[in-house]
């Protein structure tokens, strides 16, 4: 119930901070030339990821439950406060927040506005189920997204692929609107609106692909970063021990962690376990 309170209020608040804007900047009457449908599908695509980039922290704690380490409970969570802050500032990066939630499978991930307004959380089974060296990798490559600022980078391809999807769309539902019935017709409302959706559908789905291929990148970029920072037998063998392992992060999360065992396809967020540890043996 508290995920689905928490979606809801996300995509109301950014409903919300969308008609503002576009009714601040004169964006939301009817008609207008490309440069308005090109400011208003700006608007449009930016808004959301935006606003899910400055909400990544709170959402991302509250949908795990996940508890920031502020004073250690005890050897383990010392030492993996320690271990962020030395990677922390090997980055040159504030040391983010770090936290822990309650999970059998292992994993971890990061979030954050940006670069030194982070968080790196891990799950209760990476602690007891990795070695230490094996956390001390998956941390890297959590240190690795962070120092990279993966997660503005992905904001902005979203955003830049958001609003090509919503200006073609729209370009092209009123080209057909006018084409079948005039100007004047009491259907072009009907028919615009009918064909933008289905666009928007298309080319979304097509743009996803896009930026899919950046998150597969982005994750290739993590492992070097952590094999950079220690050692690369380490990060192949954390890879190694997250095969078969499952993933219960909520749905719209399951980008942000770094136990997957997909199969490499176009709307895959990650590569393979078997290609990733293939590109670390290359290095």
């Amino acid at each position: 119930m508290k995920r689905i309170l928490l979606y809801l209020a996300t995509n109301i608040a950014v409903l919300a901070v969308i008609t503002i804007v576009l009714n601040v900047l004169g964006l939301n009457r009817a008609g207008g030339g490309i440069g308005n449908i090109l400011a208003s599908a700006a608007v449009v695509g930016f808004t959301g990821s935006i606003v899910s980039l400055l909400l990544s922290k709170t959402m991302a704690k509250a949908s795990v439950g996940a508890r920031v380490i502020t004073n250690p409970a005890n050897e383990a969570e010392a030492w993996l406060l320690q271990t962020v802050e030395n990677q922390a500032r090997q980055w040159n990066l504030k040391t983010p927040e770090v936290a822990i939630y309650d999970s059998p499978d292992p994993n971890a991930f990061a979030t954050g506005a940006t670069r030194n307004n982070s968080l790196v959380a891990v799950s209760t089974g990476l602690l007891h189920r990795m070695t230490r060296d094996e956390v001390e990798a998956v941390l890297a490559h959590e240190m690795a997204h962070v120092g990279n600022g993966d997660m503005v980078t992905l904001t902005l391809i979203q955003g830049v692929v958001n609003t090509f999807v919503v200006f073609f769309a729209r370009i092209i539902a009123g080209i057909v609107a006018q084409t079948r019935n005039g100007n004047e017709s009491e259907n072009h409302n009907g028919i615009y609106f009918v064909v933008d959706f289905v666009l928007q559908l298309l080319f979304g789905f097509l743009a996803s692909i896009i930026v899919m291929w950046f998150s597969r990148q982005r994750e290739y970029r993590a492992d070097a970063g952590a094999a950079k920072l220690v050692g690369a037998p380490k990060m192949i063998a954390a890879l190694q021990r997250l095969k078969g392992q499952g993933n219960d992060l909520p749905q719209n999360m399951t980008a942000m962690g770094i136990a997957s065992d997909n199969k490499d396809s176009l709307l895959s967020t990650h590569p393979s376990l078997d290609n990733r540890i293939a590109r670390l043996q290359m290095l």
